[in-house]
């Protein structure tokens, strides 16, 4: 082989090899080696295995994984990939080459390893198309189907979309691209920064992928080859924003069990057979589970496989319609993500609620939540465990797991073939990749080899999962703007709600539908916002973030790469705008300490910056009127628990849904105005007779997930911005200000000069405690400052060995 591995000062790893599919095997080898311990998390993550290593709390996601089937899935998008893109199968198989190669090495110098007794395992050819799938299905948020479902039955149908109408999300990917005619150089920049649960390690990798074909640079999926969302070629980049689409479909299934075992589900056309079978979960320190995986016709079934009748389920472990099976990888042990599982309510912590206030249940780990308005943080992160089940309830810890579906709903009939009075109803999932065969892995190596903004655009067309604004520019002038990937054309009432899977009207049409695109002038943005992508989704960001964007870039028609750098960094809050309103018409009756809290909010700047004391108070104001709000009697029926599995908690707790609607709820909704005017009063005297609020830093701290306890949790520093900012750093609001989701990378790709573009990820190009470059950029991505992207082979390190 001819592979060379270079790095540079910050210990990003340059690659050098003879041809593309050494090259990819040089890349998962790197990866192996700097990343073991996060490459082996996902992983086990992906198969379904958290279990056999954390424990009982990570059943939650198990169980959804297993039944969802993320492994069989990608199996099936390789088997399609190997029949119609050979060359991009070998290349995808390549990597995985260099992954056990390198892998036994990275675990010796990763002390997670021998900390948990985890021996490194196998990867197989499919298994980054696993670990991609599991990293995205929940991304555009399928859940939010189900809290629609509770608020229509227990609110009124008047206010399904009450909390998801442009409402706050929890935060916001951001990315702009200036064109030649507004820079200093006469060409064009491509910059942002996506945000997602901040992770260590993280989940963004710079890399330098050279060979004779192509010389690319950018930020890699650890576990996955190639660069899928950030490059940049020499001649073109490229980068990508969640659009906010929704592509996944929620069926309400009638299932009925057959004599001989087996399980039917009720169609358009009747009763089908549904596939049936049984996986065992092992469980460190306890007893392995046996589950039942169905699929209909529609596709896997994910709530209430618990919920039939009498016999519930297939007894005693015994096998379904075959022999049983032990999960993908044949019931191995391995680490995980933690999701499901609530802990006991702890004393609460920096922003948390004050004594006495209700407070809502937790949500549980939404790490792979995208940018959907999801609230909540993940389980294991410093934030889990501060929110404390209370008078407002709201969780779902303790309720079934798909109680509430069991009988005949909407035109199911009630009467029929032997065997159907014992059915049950239950809900199935329909996305992209399971139906299609597809991820868009074919795109992979199409990126690599762009030159033109024509060469991305062309290869996007292939794009299925997850579905992207795309923005790119070249050296040639040539701009692209425009949205990537599978949205599936169906009945409206698919994307609102669940839909009965009985009702022929709810089917697929064969064809995707069309996807947008824009002329880019001057410069174009993409924020999540309603906008290029609104005809394929449902709930947006609101327009904050890219109006504010939009609003700097039109100031200079003069942009470099080192000026549009301060983009990313901008403070100002847009959203606090409804809030100060209210706090404006609350002059009268105010005790002379909540008058003076009131004047000092009036007089803010609305700059969330770290040290602003005024910051912090605008914060703790705001969070008393979340927890008042969340409190009043129009949402009581919404504190019951919902009767769904915990994975899907971060979309369904009533306190965290009522902080991200703030502004909605403010002006619009089931709490009269002189309410919602008689809670901020309250609000305001709540904190003038408490202590004086600190700087926004001192309880705004970042608060990353990591799959083991983190022993310091005190060293996590203080961040400026919230969630509407450019800088968007999610708390949530009313129950901790600590920040779980930020900035998973930042980036300036620069077509005039590549050496001129920077990047920055939150800790350092290593997952290795210990090593130099494990939180090296740490303090670079709190000062909003981006490490050079070096490409002068002279000006890099070579490694030896």
């Amino acid at each position: 082989m001819s592979i060379e591995v270079y790095r540079d000062a910050w210990g990003v790893p340059h690659l050098r090899a003879g041809d593309p599919d050494e090259l990819a095997f040089a890349q998962g080898r790197v990866t192996a080696r700097d990343r073991a311990w996060q490459l082996e998390v996902e992983r086990h993550r992906a198969q379904g295995t958290t279990a056999a290593f954390l424990g009982a709390g990570e059943l939650g996601w198990d169980v959804f994984a297993r039944r969802v089937k993320l492994a069989d899935t990608a199996r099936r998008c390789l088997a399609r990939l190997e029949r119609t893109d050979a060359p991009t199968a070998a290349w995808v198989r390549a990597y995985v080459d260099g992954v056990n190669d390198g892998l036994a090495e990275g675990a010796r110098r990763a002390p997670e390893f021998a900390e948990t007794g985890l021996a490194p395992g196998r990867w197989e050819p499919w298994t980054p198309l696993a670990v991609w799938l599991s990293t995205h299905i929940l991304f555009a948020g399928f859940p939010t189907k189900l809290w629609r479902e509770e608020v229509a039955r227990r609110l009124g149908e008047e206010w399904t979309e009450l909390f998801a109408t442009d409402g706050p999300g929890t935060a916001g990917s951001n990315g702009w691209v200036v064109a030649g005619e507004r820079t200093a150089s006469g060409a064009a920049l491509v910059a942002g920064d996506p945000h997602r649960f901040i992770e260590a390690p993280g989940v963004y990798q710079q890399v330098r992928l050279a060979c004779p074909a192509y010389d690319v640079v950018g930020l890699a999926v650890p576990g996955v080859p190639g660069l899928a969302h950030f490059g940049h070629t020499g001649p073109v980049a490229w980068a990508i924003t969640n659009a906010m689409a929704d592509y996944q479909d929620v069926y309400r299934e009638r299932l009925r069990r057959l004599p001989g075992g087996g399980v039917e589900a009720l169609g358009p056309e009747g009763w089908r057979p549904a596939t049936t079978h049984t996986e065992t979960i092992e469980v460190a320190d306890g007893e392995p589970v046996v589950i039942e995986v169905i699929e209909t016709d529609r596709g896997p079934v994910i709530v209430g496989v618990e919920e039939e009748p009498g016999a519930g389920g297939p007894a005693d472990g015994a096998p379904v319609d075959g022999t049983p099976v032990d999960g993908p990888d044949g019931g191995a042990p391995g680490a995980g993500i933690p999701v499901g599982g609530v802990p006991e309510a702890e004393a609460p912590v920096d922003g948390a609620p004050q004594a006495g206030v209700p407070v809502d249940a937790a949500p549980a780990d939404a790490r792979t939540a995208g940018d959907s308005p999801a609230a909540g943080a993940p389980v294991g992160s410093p934030v889990d465990g501060v929110l404390a089940d209370g008078p407002v309830g709201g969780g779902l810890a303790g309720g079934p797991v798909g109680g509430g579906l069991v009988g005949p709903a909407d035109g199911a009939p009630e009467h029929g073939r032997p065997g159907e009075e014992r059915g049950w109803e239950a809900l199935s999932l329909r996305h992209p990749p399971r139906v299609t065969g597809r991820l868009g892995f074919e795109v992979l190596p199409a990126l690599l080899r762009a030159r033109t903004a024509g060469d991305v655009d062309a290869a996007l067309d292939g794009w299925v999962e997850p579905v992207n604004v795309v923005q790119a520019a070249d050296t040639r002038g040539g701009l692209l703007h425009r949205v990537a990937g599978h949205v599936p054309v169906r009945d409206r009432a698919n994307s609102l709600r669940t839909v009965p899977a009985w009702d022929p009207a709810h089917a697929w049409a064969d064809a995707p539908a069309p996807l947008p695109r824009a002329e880019v002038r001057g410069h174009a943005v993409m924020a999540n916002a309603r906008g290029l992508a609104a005809p394929l989704g449902v709930e947006f960001a609101p327009p904050h973030r890219a109006d504010r964007i939009d609003a700097l870039l039109g100031a200079s028609a003069d942009w470099t790469p080192e000026t549009v750098t301060a983009v990313h960094t901008d403070t100002d809050n847009p959203s606090a705008a409804r809030l100060l309103t209210a706090v404006g018409r609350a002059g009268g009756g105010l005790s002379p300490a909540a008058s003076a809290v009131r004047e000092r909010l009036l007089a803010w700047d609305r700059r969330m910056d770290a040290e602003s004391t005024d910051a912090g108070l605008y914060a703790a104001v705001r969070g008393a009127v979340v927890r008042r709000l969340a409190a009043h009697e129009a949402f009581a029926p919404l504190r019951e628990p919902a009767p769904y599995p915990e994975v899907f908690r971060p979309w369904l707790a009533l306190g965290p849904r009522v902080a991200f609607a703030l502004e909605t709820l403010l002006t619009a909704g089931p709490v009269p105005a002189g309410d919602v005017d008689r809670i901020v009063r309250e609000a305001l005297e709540e904190v003038a007779a408490g202590e004086p609020p600190a700087a926004w830093g001192a309880t705004h701290r970042l608060a990353p997930w990591q799959a083991l306890p983190d022993p310091d949790d005190a060293r996590w520093p203080g961040l400026a911005g919230d969630h509407d900012c450019v800088l968007s750093t999610s708390s949530v609001p009313g129950w901790t200000d600590r920040s779980a989701r930020a900035a998973a990378a930042r980036y300036v790709w620069d077509l005039a000069d590549r050496e001129r573009s920077g990047w920055v990820v939150p800790f350092g190009a290593s997952g290795v405690p210990g090593d130099p470059h494990h939180r090296d950029q740490l303090p670079l991505w709190l000062r909003g400052e981006l490490a050079p992207v070096t490409t002068d082979w002279q000006h890099l390190t070579k490694e030896q060995g």
